[in-house]
């Protein structure tokens, strides 16, 4: 029984420091030929692909001498740019001799939290693969903070997964998969072959943090395998050794651990609203208003909120949480934090006569608001 990998056509390739370094002694060069030699078999397939590379901050580190990844964020940024040429010259010459175009684009967080910059960043991607050009894709290492990081590429391909509305994206790694235990503790750890992406059971079964040469671990790829089922897409965790594992995956063959999107997609911009992975500050919800919005589809009313936390303007995103805490829904506010909190526990009508104007009746309309 073949996967939906096999009428899969639009492809997001995540490829991990491990498998493009040698063992953070900078590129492998052969490692990525043999990528740019699957990718381009895979547009022989008739599948558009997008690249999300790992490896910059690793040859950063090889070029400038290091031996171990620097904590220093203006370290870092050093090593990413310095590394980010060594990369896309390899990628590009690789791909070259495959007679194919290949683009680099760099993102941060910001890029995506601004719909103006999200939908660019999204009608330039899919301009250059109506142009058969293959975009090669990092985090901006060179000019990115804590505050507007998306933090690791198994995240950063999940978000361009939704970003195109991809209908795959592929986490290649150096393991074989998601085990149910952690294989390097327990010999007998079975591996998991498929699930339904959202399956709380598969945070617990995923492990720690990986190596020093790269970020993130299991959970990160089981996270990003939950944010893109929300926009529709499958995620395919599987051993970037396994020989020609693309062009297999792409022909329908079962390898790794294939994590089904069971979930009705969201519309695209209800999806851009969840993708925030950075939110300005926190509404906290009495029980009337979390169900109002849970099960009733309603709008959030500032006489549900009980409390503000955080700084914000209007038009921001804010997370909305339920009294224990727990986030059910973001969106876009209408009020300031400052303001937010004159009209806590106020009617509507009421609004007007706190702050001497009304911009709308609701603190967050339904329109500007995804469940979580």
């Amino acid at each position: 029984m073949s996967t939906p990998l096999k009428t899969a056509k639009r492809f997001v390739v995540k490829v991990g420091s491990s498998l493009v370094t040698n063992q953070g002694q900078g590129l492998d060069h052969a490692a990525l030929a043999r990528w740019a030699a699957q990718i381009a078999q895979l547009r022989k397939l008739n599948r558009e692909v997008v690249l999300v590379s790992s490896g910059a901050v690793a040859e950063g580190m090889q070029r400038l001498g290091w031996k171990k990844r620097p904590r220093a964020v203006h370290e870092l940024q050093a090593a990413a740019a310095v590394g980010q040429m060594g990369l896309v010259q390899v990628y590009e010459s690789c791909f070259r001799k495959h007679n194919l175009l290949t683009s680099q684009i760099l993102l941060t967080h910001d890029d995506l939290a601004d719909r103006k910059r999200y939908l660019n960043a999204r009608t330039t991607l899919r301009t250059l693969l109506a142009l058969g050009v293959i975009p090669i894709i990092n985090e901006n290492d060179t000019v990115a903070t804590d505050e507007i990081r998306v933090g690791d590429n198994d995240t950063l391909g999940s978000l361009v997964t939704n970003l195109i509305e991809a209908d795959v994206l592929v986490i290649l790694t150096d393991q074989t998969g998601l085990f149910d235990a952690d294989p390097r503790t327990y010999p007998d750890a079975k591996l998991v072959t498929e699930a339904n992406a959202t399956d709380p059971a598969l945070e617990k079964m995923a492990g720690g943090a990986g190596s020093h040469i790269g970020l993130g671990g299991m959970i990160t790829k089981v996270i990003a395998a939950q944010r893109a089922a929300r926009g529709g897409a499958h995620t395919l965790i599987a051993s970037g050794h396994e020989p020609d594992v693309l062009v297999r995956l792409a022909q329908g063959e079962r390898i790794g651990t294939l994590l089904r999107a069971k979930s009705a997609t969201m519309a695209a911009r209800k999806q851009w609203l969840a993708d925030h992975l950075q939110t300005r500050g926190n509404l906290m919800l009495d029980a009337g208003a979390a169900r109002a919005l849970l099960a009733d589809g309603k709008s959030l009313l500032p006489i549900g909120v009980y409390e503000v936390t955080g700084e914000f303007e209007r038009g921001e995103a804010v997370s909305c949480r339920d009294e224990s805490h727990r986030e059910i829904a973001r969106g876009l506010v209408n009020y300031s934090a400052s303001e937010a909190r004159r009209i806590l526990r106020t009617p509507s009508s009421e609004i007007e006569a706190k702050l001497g104007y009304i911009d709308e009746p609701e603190l967050i309309h339904r329109d500007n608001l995804v469940l979580l």
